[in-house]
């Protein structure tokens, strides 16, 4: 037998199918993945409000761990990503949160190894879509719809600047930017939504600006 998606692998045995439970976690997960920069070797992930209340007759949990083994949302292994990242040695853990969240399908997720780790909250708006609202103690806007770069940079003069300069000389246009920090004059981060892929090259000069300490990259 053949699946098409993400639905007709979990849909058969879900009560109720919903793209907001599935699609979505499972796109959190991917994006979770893709600035950690490799597979973890453990993840915590606490569930809030519906998320809390469904996730296992959803297929919540396997679509987000698929997530973070790098599966699309048509990837027929979704299905069995528990058991998958089980047998890769990744230790999982489930937590049903009653805290109060302005969105309801809302998760926050830490996955990590022996190198570092990593902490973001999700959450998934409907029809697949999702935001990151957080990243690391950072408040941000990504949609996950469209490439994008985090920049984490000392809060001086000039470093957004240099950043912008650097894009327009590739020609690469942004389509949404903001600015987080937690103290001024410390660590910020940058997130930009661009309407392109950005190639290796410019990721590569961006961390050689003063003030970047570091660049991760999203792709479409």
């Amino acid at each position: 037998m053949k699946y098409r998606s993400v639905f007709d692998i979990i849909g058969p045995v879900m009560i109720g199918p919903s793209s907001s439970h599935t699609a979505g976690a499972a796109r959190i997960g991917r994006v979770a993945r893709s600035l950690f920069g490799r597979e973890p070797k453990w993840a915590n992930i606490s569930l809030y409000g519906s998320f809390a209340q469904t996730y296992k007759g959803h297929g919540t949990d396997v679509a987000m761990i698929g997530g973070l083994l790098d599966f699309d949302t048509d990837d027929q292994r979704i299905i069995h990503a528990i058991n998958i990242a089980k047998e890769h040695g990744m230790k999982i853990t489930f937590i049903e949160e009653d805290a109060i969240t302005d969105h309801p399908n809302t998760a926050r997720v830490i996955i990590g190894d022996h190198d570092g780790e990593l902490e973001l909250v999700g959450v998934s708006i409907g029809g697949g879509k999702i935001e990151i609202t957080e990243l690391n103690g950072f408040e941000l806007k990504l949609s996950g719809n469209h490439p994008a770069i985090l920049v984490v940079h000392n809060d001086r003069f000039g470093a957004i600047a240099s950043v912008a300069n650097a894009l327009a000389k590739y020609e690469i246009n942004i389509g949404h930017m903001e600015v987080a920090r937690k103290e001024v004059g410390k660590m910020a981060l940058m997130t930009i939504e661009v309407d392109q892929n950005i190639d290796d090259q410019l990721i590569e000069e961006l961390e050689q600006l003063p003030n970047i300490l570091k660049v991760t990259k999203i792709v479409d």
